[in-house]
C-alpha cells in the first residue's frame, strides 16, 4: 500500500481555515469597492454631474466586486447595497431613506437590475476562465504523465510516477494497492482499478467524502490509470520477454558447452584407454622407450583433461557468483615459477624466458587463480604456436600496479578477433598446432580473475611477428 499528499485530517483543517480566509476578504473587498463608488459619486454631485453618471459608477462598483471576489453572493448584496447608499446620499430628501420623486422607484429597479446583471455575467466568465485554466492544466498533466511513464524503469517507479502525477492533478490524499486483499472497506475512499483487458495490476483509492470528483477530473484520473496500467503491461513484457532470451541463451549455452566437452572429451579419453591397453595386453613386448612414450602421452591427455575440468569449474563459479578472492601479499616471482612448473614436459618444444624488470614485485593477490591466468595464457601460446617457438614473460612494476607480459612469436591474433578472444567459448579460426580443440574457455576465466582483482587485460600484436597477452595487478604497499 502507498500512501502520497496530505493526510486527511490535515487537508479538512487547512480546507476550513482557507474558507474563512477567503470570506473576510471577499467582505472587505466589497466594502472598499462601495465605499469608493460613494466617494467618486460624492465628488461627481459636488461638480453637478448629472444622476445617470453617479449610477454609472455604483454599477461599475458591482462589477469591479463580482470579478474581485469568489462568490455571486457578493455581487448580489453590493448591489442592493448600491441602491441604498445611493438613495441615501443622493436623493431628495437626502440622508434619509425617503424618495419623494415618482420616478426615483423605476430608476432604483433599473440601477439593481443593471448592476446585478453585469455582475452576473463577470462571474459566470470569470469561472469559465477558471475551468479553461483548470482544463489546461489537467491536459498538461496527463500529458506530463505520458512523458514520465514513457522514462519510467520499473514496476515501482511507473506506480511512484502515477501516484504522484494523480496527486497533483486532485489534491487529495491516494491510497495505492498492488494486492487487492489488502483493501480498506470503507473510510471514504473511492477506488478505481489499475487494468488492462482482463489483468489487474493494482487499485487506487481517492478520498472522496467531502467533495466527490467532478467529470472531468474522473476522465482525466481514468486516462492517467489506463496509461499506468498500459505502462505496467509493457513492463511485465518486457521483463518476460528478457527472460525468456535469458533462458533461451542459457540453453544455447548449455547446448553448446555439452556438445563441446563431448568432442573434446572423447579424443584423449580414446588415446587414454587405447594405450592403457596396449600396456595390459603388449606392455612386456615394449621397448623401455616406447613405454615411456606411452606413459607420457597418457601423463600429457590426462593434464589436459585435468586442466578441462578445472577451467570447467571455474567457469560455473564465475556464472553463479561463488568466486571469491582469498587475497594475500604474494611474490609475483612465486607465482610465475609455481606456474612455469605445470610446462616442465613442454619445454622441449617451446623456449619459455622469464624476465624480472624489478628485484621484488610484491602483489595483492589471491596466488592459486593468478597461477590459473598464467598457465592458461601460456598453455594457449603453446597450443597457437609451432614447435622451437619461444615464449618470453616479463614483469614490472607500472605504477601501484603490477605488469605482466607474455608474449610469442607465433602468427598473432587477427584485429577482429582480439575483442572476442576473451568471450565465453569463443576459440577464434587459428589452428591448433597440436590439432587438439580449444573449449574456449581459457582465456575467458583469465580475464574473470584478473577483473576480479581490479585489474585489466589484453592482447596487442607482438614485434615482428605473434602476440603479446598484457594483465595488470595491484600491488601490495609497503608501508615505510
Amino acid at each position: 500500500m502507498k500512501q502520497t499528499v496530505a493526510d486527511s485530517d490535515y487537508r479538512q483543517n487547512l480546507t476550513r481555515s482557507g474558507g474563512i480566509r477567503i470570506v473576510i476578504s471577499d467582505f472587505l473587498r466589497s466594502i472598499v469597492f462601495l465605499a469608493a463608488a460613494t466617494g467618486l459619486g460624492l465628488i461627481f454631485y459636488k461638480l453637478h454631474f448629472a444622476n445617470a453618471n453617479i449610477i454609472m459608477v455604483y454599477i461599475l462598483g458591482a462589477l469591479l466586486t463580482s470579478i474581485a471576489t469568489s462568490h455571486q453572493i457578493y455581487s448580489l448584496v453590493s448591489s442592493v447595497a448600491s441602491v441604498f447608499v445611493y438613495n441615501y446620499y443622493f436623493t431628495e430628501p437626502r440622508y434619509t431613506m425617503l424618495a419623494h420623486e415618482t420616478g426615483y422607484p423605476v430608476t432604483f429597479i433599473v440601477m439593481f437590475l443593471t448592476a446585478y446583471i453585469t455582475g452576473s455575467f463577470s462571474l459566470r466568465y470569470k469561472k469559465q476562465a477558471a475551468q479553461s485554466a483548470k482544463n489546461a492544466q489537467r491536459t498538461r498533466i496527463l500529458f506530463e504523465t505520458s512523458q514520465l511513464l514513457a522514462k519510467a524503469d520499473g514496476r515501482q517507479e511507473i506506480l511512484d510516477t502515477a501516484a504522484g502525477q494523480i496527486g497533483k492533478l486532485l489534491n487529495r490524499d491516494i491510497l495505492l494497492y498492488e494486492n487487492t486483499t489488502d483493501i480498506l472497506s470503507d473510510q471514504g475512499y473511492e477506488f478505481y482499478p489499475l487494468k488492462v483487458n482482463e489483468r489487474l495490476y493494482g487499485v487506487v483509492g481517492i478520498f472522496t467524502k467531502e467533495e466527490p470528483l467532478d467529470g472531468s477530473e474522473k476522465e482525466v484520473l481514468l486516462s492517467i490509470l489506463g496509461e499506468c496500467a498500459l505502462a505496467l503491461e509493457n513492463e511485465k513484457n518486457a521483463r518476460e520477454k528478457e527472460a525468456a532470451a535469458i533462458l533461451a541463451q542459457n540453453e544455447q549455452l548449455r547446448a553448446n558447452l555439452l556438445r563441446t566437452i563431448s568432442h573434446d572429451l572423447r579424443t584423449p579419453l580414446t588415446t587414454i584407454s587405447g594405450n592403457a591397453s596396449n600396456l595390459l595386453s603388449n606392455g612386456e613386448n615394449f621397448s623401455r622407450e616406447i613405454r615411456q612414450q606411452i606413459y607420457a602421452d597418457i601423463y600429457e591427455d590426462s593434464m589436459w583433461l585435468y586442466s578441462l575440468v578445472e577451467n570447467l569449474l571455474y567457469s560455473t563459479r564465475i556464472e553463479d557468483g561463488k568466486m571469491t578472492l582469498h587475497t594475500s601479499s604474494e611474490l609475483l616471482e612465486d607465482i610465475i615459477d609455481e606456474a612455469l612448473q605445470h610446462f616442465d614436459r613442454k619445454n622441449k618444444s617451446h623456449e619459455i624466458t622469464v624476465d624480472y624488470k624489478d628485484d621484488i614485485i610484491l602483489v595483492w593477490a589471491d596466488a592459486r587463480l593468478l597461477v590459473q591466468v598464467v598457465i592458461n595464457i601460456i598453455d594457449n601460446a603453446i597450443k597457437y604456436t609451432q614447435e622451437g617457438s619461444s615464449i618470453q614473460i616479463t614483469a614490472r612494476k607500472a605504477g601501484d600496479m603490477a605488469e605482466v607480459l607474455i608474449a610469442d612469436n607465433g602468427r598473432g591474433i587477427p584485429d577482429e578477433e582480439k575483442e572476442r578472444i576473451f568471450d565465453k567459448f569463443y576459440h577464434g579460426a587459428n589452428q591448433i598446432a597440436d590439432s587438439r580443440r580449444s573449449i574456449g574457455l581459457g582465456l575467458y576465466l583469465c580475464k574473470a580473475i584478473v577483473e576480479a582483482h581490479q585489474g585489466t587485460i589484453c592482447v596487442c600484436d607482438n614485434d615482428p611477428a605473434g602476440a603479446v597477452f598484457r594483465f595488470t595487478i595491484p600491488l601490495k604497499m609497503v608501508n615505510p
